[in-house]
């Protein structure tokens, strides 16, 4: 079983930038896609996107692509979104997930039937505008 921690989280003004990290331990790391997601106080986790176990592709919530950028380092087991342009709106808990397979991280917010192996605890991301 796969082990994850998120970190990076903070406090931004408006305009500017933000890499999270998400480090994982347990089985091999490039055995799994990973996937970021967050949830704002008060409402839904939702996709944020995914790289698969190469880091070759990535998929991105419509709302978010040109500004977030997802990769992956499998030598030193660790993922991270980077974050540009940033908006008091992405105020939230940024959370990444790991499955073996890239298509549950993808529906895993909207399909209730789709689980993944594991999730880390999140770490908070503050805009200030």
């Amino acid at each position: 079983q796969v082990q994850l921690v998120e970190s990076g989280g903070g406090l931004v003004q408006a305009g500017g930038s933000l890499r999270l990290s998400c480090a994982a331990s347990g089985r091999t790391f490039s055995s799994y896609a990973i996937g970021w997601f967050r949830q704002a106080p008060g409402k839904e986790r939702e996709f944020v996107g995914a790289t698969n176990r190469s880091g070759s592709s990535t998929y991105y919530a419509d709302s978010l692509k040109g500004r977030f950028t997802i990769s992956r380092d499998n030598a030193q087991n660790t993922a991270y979104p980077h974050m540009n342009s940033l908006k008091p709106e992405d105020t939230a808990t940024y959370y990444c997930a790991a499955d073996p397979k890239l298509h549950s991280l993808v529906v895993v917010t909207t399909d209730k039937n789709t689980h993944v192996k594991a999730w880390g605890q999140g770490t908070l991301v503050t805009i200030s505008s």
